[in-house]
């Protein structure tokens, strides 16, 4: 039994020149192979760059999808270490301890207090250093776990946002600042509200603390200008070389001599150019973690950015991966393969089962049967464009997705076949010859 999408063909047609994937003179067979080839092959490399491209445009353009991608690592632990670090740093209320426990000490001794306790209080410097230091550690930790650093995190994303999108193409301003392959953050906002808040602890030195450098280095290069290069070139690409990889791929495969097969083929080189590219990532992840300049404060802080702007990325690539894969099980069981036609025959004697089964339970589809079963293989191909158009206009899809429309696909073909199957038992009822005696 043959399955809606296999064409029925004669062995004798399958070896005959005048088939109709084969008409044409001997040079115009190669040419259009080659042809089919190289667009097959352009379609396979492209995918992974228009993958590039959709994150370029969806990322680093949207203000709104960039701010909700960066605002948990106002939450992150390894980001709130680093800026209370920075915090503090720049903080750096010094208070001169040694000065103010001898003119203690000295106004003591004036009031009679012994010469070895006077001492002692002079002693007492380093430690009233240390406990000022720790009351601005404790109130930029209180800081920057608070809410207000996530409220002022994700407005100094959003306001500076113009200069993040822009960090790629050399242009920085606001709280991010790029410059000579350095990509910073200027945490000039938290330091302010910090100091206040050590004013208000009673902290008053803080009052003094004088204008210091207040950035976070983010991220620092010397390719950075290569980057740049390349994203503005995925930049001017746009939103159109998606669509175009689609068309070359859709060319490629209708110039093909075996299109099922080459179907199969681009699915599988485009999920394996993307997982050339997913590794290439982890491997660029390893070396830039490894090889983090001074100026990075945190690798830990570095890599929680850098998992958190490449996430859309790579679930991206993922599902092109199955995507791919999935399309390529789909050709091979529409095939002529032994184990596509032993499947195909076990679903539908499951139907006929099922069918019979209906029968005797006089469950009937009437003329819907029928219908549906003289025209099977439009329906099948109509489900299948459905499915197609639901996953191009779907935004942002993941693996989940492409598993889910499978399994709507299966579901479809399953209620296709049983039906179908209902309607050739209702036909053969119904026939002369059923009705003989």
């Amino acid at each position: 039994m043959t399955s809606p999408l296999e064409p029925s063909h004669d062995p004798a047609q399958e070896s005959s020149p005048s088939d109709g994937r084969s008409h044409g003179s001997g040079p115009g067979r190669i040419a259009r192979k080659v042809a089919s080839a190289i667009l097959i092959v352009l379609t396979c490399v492209l995918v992974p760059v228009s993958v590039l491209t959709v994150w370029v445009h969806d990322i680093v353009l949207d203000t709104d999808r960039y701010v909700a991608t960066v605002k948990p690592l106002a939450s992150d632990p390894a980001i709130e270490d680093a800026v209370q670090n920075r915090i503090v740093q720049a903080v750096d209320v010094r208070v001169d301890g040694k000065r103010i426990t001898a003119e203690l000490s000295a106004w003591l001794q004036s009031q009679g207090l012994p010469p070895t306790a006077a001492n002692a209080v002079k002693r007492l410097a380093p430690q009233l250093d240390s406990a000022v230091n720790s009351v601005a550690e404790k109130v930029a930790t209180r800081f920057v776990q608070s809410d207000r650093f996530e409220k002022l995190w994700t407005t100094a994303n959003r306001a500076a946002h113009s200069a993040v999108v822009h960090a790629l193409t050399g242009k920085g301003r606001g709280a991010i600042g790029v410059k000579e392959g350095t990509v910073t953050l200027d945490v000039g906002d938290a330091v302010d509200r910090v100091k206040q808040d050590l004013v208000d602890a009673g902290v008053t030195p803080a009052e003094k603390i004088p204008d210091v450098n207040k950035t976070v280095v983010l991220f620092q290069s010397d390719k950075l200008k290569r980057i740049q290069n390349a994203a503005h070139a995925l930049d001017v690409a746009g939103t159109w070389l998606p669509v175009l990889t689609v068309i070359i791929g859709a060319v490629g495969v209708f110039l093909a001599h075996r299109r099922r097969r080459a179907l199969a083929k681009t699915a599988l080189g485009a999920a394996v150019a993307c997982l050339i590219v997913a590794i290439a990532l982890v491997v660029a992840r390893r070396y830039y973690l490894d090889h983090l300049p001074p100026q990075v404060q945190s690798k830990a802080a570095a890599a929680a950015v850098f998992d958190t702007l490449l996430h859309f990325l790579r679930v991206t690539l993922r599902t092109v991966i199955v995507l791919g894969v999935v399309v390529a099980l789909g050709a091979y069981f529409v095939g002529p393969g032994r184990l596509a036609r032993a499947t195909r025959a076990t679903s539908e004697r499951t139907a006929d089962s099922v069918a019979r089964w209906a029968d005797t339970h006089s469950v009937h589809t009437g003329r819907a049967g029928t219908w549906t079963a003289d025209n099977r293989r439009w329906l099948t191909i109509g489900v299948l464009l459905v499915l197609a158009l639901v996953f191009a206009l779907w935004n942002h899809p993941t693996v989940l997705t492409v598993l889910l429309l499978v399994l709507i696909l299966l579901a479809a073909l399953a209620i296709i076949a049983l039906v179908a199957a209902t309607g050739r038992r209702t036909r053969a009822a119904g026939s002369p010859a059923s009705a003989a005696p």
